[in-house]
């Protein structure tokens, strides 16, 4: 652990971090979890005892960034996670283990300024610029699949169930059972679960939140699951496309903005139920889809999933019934003006909720700033049309390789802006590299296909 001098960089009310350590005392914790994000998503962790949770709490701990892919490089490593007393929650266990409480941290640098590597940091700035143009609430609803295996080291399925399977046919109702007492445990509101399509797949929904506090359960939600999973020895996995042939897993992501307590995307005089800032928002989705599909999809695995003909939309296009498109905008139900919403089906349970998240809010506070306009939606079933029909339409498709999305990435002035320099330039780097390294790979399906032949 970094020993970095001692500033008195809390950012939290001080009657917050009082009220946390009387918590912690109550709960009895043997320790404490600080948890940040590196670029990709990957959760990180290292722990405190109590006695150091007071100096923690009000000046950070240092650690070295130059070991978390895309921080800083050795010469200038030295990083400080400042905790968060309002994530503060006591971890899940069983009869025997220590009890453990987590909290999320923002990271800054010595000097007590945020860090701009951090994306828990990014997003923090996606909702200033929110709240600059008047909206106070960004509220999410992503909607995670996953797959349950027997082991890491192959994907065989557990069952053969299929979307809603019940009995026999799902045999980790139970599992999920176990996982959802878990999440609510670690305060995570559930709305419902069941089986997904394929075989082994599984859905457990959160309810709606505020984007910061939801890209921080998203990042629960998807430890919770694997250690729940690994506790009744199976493996749970988030990779978008485990399977040939079979569905991948998504996370269809549920949008809106409020303004003192009133949703912004509602027109009741509007034939789709749309305001003129709904509208704009969902044009700058459409507008900037393909920039940020390096985001939503982030790794090369991603676009075996974003494939037509296996429910991931890959056209650039809105419907409210239409599930082709990329953005749907599920059916107004009267009296249920605060539910309107807008739903992008493309990102994957993969991505880094941090960095995703602002990036939608991005797209979509460009289109309301600039003023889009959103062209009339596409009602027909866009995997029927043809090629040409699609171009006289004027639809466009996502990015079928990673290498192509971070190309779209690293020319998108909109995600420089968003991002900033530091994550932006090191996004493309590490990206670039995956895909380098993926290119070059010489797979089974090439040597049977063309060895014998050619």
């Amino acid at each position: 652990m970094a020993m970095i001098e001692s500033k008195d960089r809390a950012t939290s009310d001080p009657a917050a971090r009082k009220h946390v350590l009387e918590q912690m005392r109550g709960d009895g914790v043997e320790y404490v979890l600080f948890w940040f994000t590196d670029i990709e998503g990957h959760l990180k962790s290292f722990a405190i005892t109590p006695s150091e949770i007071e100096g923690a709490l009000n000046d950070g701990m240092g650690f070295d960034g130059s070991s978390i892919t895309g921080f800083n490089a050795i010469e200038e490593s030295d990083m400080v996670a400042i905790p968060d007393p309002a994530s503060y929650r006591v971890m899940p266990t069983r009869d025997g283990e220590a009890k453990v409480g987590r909290m999320i941290c923002d990271i800054v640098t010595p000097d007590g300024r945020p860090y701009e590597g951090d994306p828990r940091y990014v997003l923090r700035r996606a909702l200033e610029r929110m709240e600059s143009l008047g909206f106070d609430t960004f509220n999410i609803g992503p909607e995670l699949e996953y797959f349950l295996f027997a082991s890491k080291t192959s994907p065989a399925t557990l069952d053969e169930g299929g979307y809603f399977a019940m009995t026999a046919l799902d045999a980790a109702t139970e599992l999920r059972n176990e996982t959802i007492r878990a999440l609510e445990a670690m305060g995570i509101a559930i709305e419902y679960h069941h089986h997904e399509v394929a075989p082994s797949q599984h859905e457990i929904d959160m309810r709606y939140s505020s984007a910061l506090d939801m890209a921080d359960q998203t990042v629960t939600y998807r430890l919770i699951v694997k250690e729940v999973a690994a506790k009744n020895g199976v493996y749970a996995t988030f990779m978008p496309k485990p399977l040939f042939g079979e569905n991948g897993s998504g996370m269809h992501t549920h949008m809106s903005l409020f303004r003192d307590g009133r949703n912004q995307f509602f027109a009741g005089d509007d034939q789709y139920n749309l305001s003129p800032t709904g509208k704009q928002f969902i044009a700058g989705l459409l507008r900037h889809a393909r920039e940020l599909s390096a985001v939503f999809a982030q790794w090369v695995n991603s676009y075996k999933r974003l494939v037509p003909g296996y429910e991931a939309p890959v056209y650039v296009a809105w419907s409210q019934r239409n599930r082709s498109a990329l953005i749907r905008i599920p059916l107004y139900k009267p009296g249920s003006e605060q539910a309107t919403r807008a739903e992008i089906r493309c990102p994957d349970p993969a991505c880094n909720p941090y960095l995703t998240f602002a990036a939608l809010l991005h797209a979509g506070l460009e289109g309301i700033e600039q003023g889009y306009e959103l062209e009339p939606p596409m009602e027909t079933n866009l995997y029927h049309l043809t090629p040409e029909q699609r171009r006289e339409r004027g639809i466009v498709s996502l990015p079928e390789t990673l290498g192509e999305a971070i190309d779209e990435f690293a020319g998108s002035d909109l995600m420089r802006r968003a991002f900033g320099d530091h994550i932006f330039d090191n996004y493309v780097k590490l990206k670039r590299s995956e895909w380098d390294e993926y290119r070059v790979q010489l797979t089974q399906w090439e040597l049977d296909r063309y060895l014998g032949v050619l």
